[in-house]
């Protein structure tokens, strides 16, 4: 715990417990130990990280769920009913959609661009999961069917990943972080495609920033989408929702 505290863990207690659970004997403790005093995130060390009361597999390399996108999670459980077409895009770990199968028996799907966070996702999901960009990783038979499309794209500025903490911008993929010059550029694209996707009545949600959340409600305005906005302060987490305004 010493080398924990040292090394500026702010929880080292509750870390150092976690780690001694996960290992199986003292040399696997102590590779753990310094895999985290070097800087990897702790779910990475684990190997899995808790989410909306499920064990998220997390392999080194995939972005790590936050706590706030639970709020994604209950916004769109909120919206989806029982056997609802669902779309995990930006899926990372698959966070997202295993707690959503978790809670609804949907029909879920996937993707994501990076391969490791397909590979990771595979291991989470019991629905199909995609690798490629955006939505041309998705089946054509997907087109206009989408009740629910669930995004958790990167929203961070460019020139503001290089403030994120070290196991963050050192650890996580980039093309998780970095949201382009105003944070908005994947969610852009996302929102300009997704009438073509989303059924009559369907719903995009995405996460954002609370200082961003106006811009990403134009942006869902601008593709023709009835935008609106929910925030939790408990979580510090701001879910921008677009309805399709086609009656089902």
């Amino acid at each position: 715990m010493s080398s924990l505290r040292a090394a500026g863990c702010v929880f080292a207690e509750d870390e150092a417990r976690l780690l001694l659970s996960a290992a199986a004997d003292p040399a696997e403790l102590s590779g753990m130990v310094q895999r985290r005093v070097d800087g990897l995130p702790l779910e990475q060390v684990l190997g899995w990280a808790e989410f909306c009361g499920l064990r998220i597999a997390v392999d080194p390399g995939v972005f790590v769920p936050r706590r706030r996108t639970e709020f994604l999670v209950e916004q769109a459980a909120a919206l989806a009913r029982p056997s609802s077409v669902v779309v995990d895009l930006c899926c990372g770990s698959g966070a997202v959609g295993a707690a959503l199968a978790a809670r609804l028996p949907v029909e879920l799907y996937a993707a994501d661009v990076d391969p490791a966070a397909v590979r990771c996702a595979r291991r989470n999901i019991t629905g199909e999961v995609f690798e490629g960009d955006l939505y041309r990783a998705l089946p054509v038979a997907l087109r206009g069917r989408v009740e629910v499309l669930v995004v958790n794209a990167p929203y961070v500025p460019s020139d503001e990943v290089d403030l994120m903490p070290p196991e963050a911008r050192l650890h996580e993929p980039q093309v998780a972080l970095d949201g382009g010059a105003d944070g908005l550029d994947v969610q852009r694209r996302v929102a300009a495609a997704a009438l073509e996707w989303l059924a009559p009545g369907g719903h995009l949600l995405i996460e954002t920033s609370r200082r961003q959340a106006p811009h990403t409600a134009e942006l869902f305005a601008d593709a023709g989408l009835v935008p609106s906005v929910a925030g939790c302060e408990e979580l510090d987490a701001t879910v921008v929702v677009g309805a399709n305004p086609a009656a089902p």
